[in-house]
């Protein structure tokens, strides 16, 4: 957050007080948004969700998002460290989707982002700029008990808002939604692969931004999902396709290891000799006795 305050715990601004992102981005902090004014949209991951004015948008820590602002809008905009709003909790950035609503329930909102739009009535959305206002006042003159003060402030933004999406927030939470849409981001992963894999240049930022996830997200999701990094998971699947081209075709071993995405027939043989413990010409003629003698 030093880049937006000097302060690593709270803070507060509107769109005024500092450039915000324009593009897709991700930070290491939690943020909420708070639209007073200003119809626009949110994306985050690869969810577009109107953003209407009386509407708040929760980001977890990573999370690869944006929020246009027009130039007429008004909006609040919470920056917090994951120690200030959880003390408690001795948790990774990174696997705090997998925590349960039970546990933090303070969570909810941030999980379950993508899945809804958090959008208030006009009475309630009231309370919530009224809180909004006591923590603009108590964050630009800090003092001996402001942090505890913040502190409560913003759990009574995120308590109202759990409150008021009781039913749905514990829904999607019966139904493990945050681990079906980390299977939805690894199956777009594995499709990007899959079409780009003849491609040398096939790197881990182009997939994550294919997935719409972050390259740090996508890294640490694969090794929880799969136990594979990135560079393993195109190996083996550039492995796959080798295998089947070395024993369904004729093409000559460089341009099986072109098709694979190897620009250099040397480096490919190498490759496959560390897997499989032969070079391919001798894989291709080794199978394909062994085929022709079981027949």
């Amino acid at each position: 957050m030093q880049q937006r305050s000097p302060r690593a715990d709270f803070y507060i601004r509107d769109q005024l007080a500092s450039n915000g992102e324009s593009g897709v981005h991700r930070h290491e902090y939690f943020q909420i948004q708070i639209n007073l004014g200003g119809d626009t949209v949110q994306h985050i991951g690869n969810v577009q969700r109107p953003f209407p004015r009386n509407a708040l948008a929760f980001v977890l820590p990573h999370r690869m998002h944006m929020i246009t602002h027009p130039t007429d809008g008004n909006f609040r905009v919470i920056n917090f460290a994951q120690d200030f709003l959880l003390p408690h909790l001795d948790c990774d950035p990174l696997e705090l989707e997998d925590v349960s609503i039970q546990s933090a329930p303070e969570l909810s909102p941030f999980r379950f982002q993508e899945h809804l739009d958090f959008i208030l009535e006009d009475s309630d959305f009231e309370n919530v700029c009224n809180l909004l206002e006591q923590m603009m006042a108590h964050d630009y003159e800090r003092q001996f008990g402001s942090r505890e003060v913040l502190k409560g402030l913003l759990l009574q933004l995120i308590g109202t808002v759990c409150n008021l999406y009781a039913a749905p927030l514990t829904q999607l939470a019966e139904n493990n939604a945050a681990q079906a849409s980390r299977r939805d981001a690894l199956a777009r992963m594995s499709e990007y692969v899959r079409k780009h894999l003849a491609d040398p240049d096939l790197n881990l930022k182009q997939a994550a931004a294919a997935t719409f996830l972050s390259p740090t997200y996508l890294t640490h999701w694969l090794r929880k999902e799969i136990g594979k990094s990135f560079s393993e998971y195109v190996l083996e699947r550039r492995m796959q396709m080798a295998r089947t081209q070395l024993l369904n075709g004729s093409m000559p071993v460089g341009e099986v290891a072109r098709l694979c995405g190897f620009a250099d027939e040397a480096y490919f043989s190498r490759r496959f000799k560390q897997v499989h413990g032969q070079p391919p010409g001798q894989f291709r003629r080794d199978q394909l006795t062994a085929l022709g003698a079981a027949e």
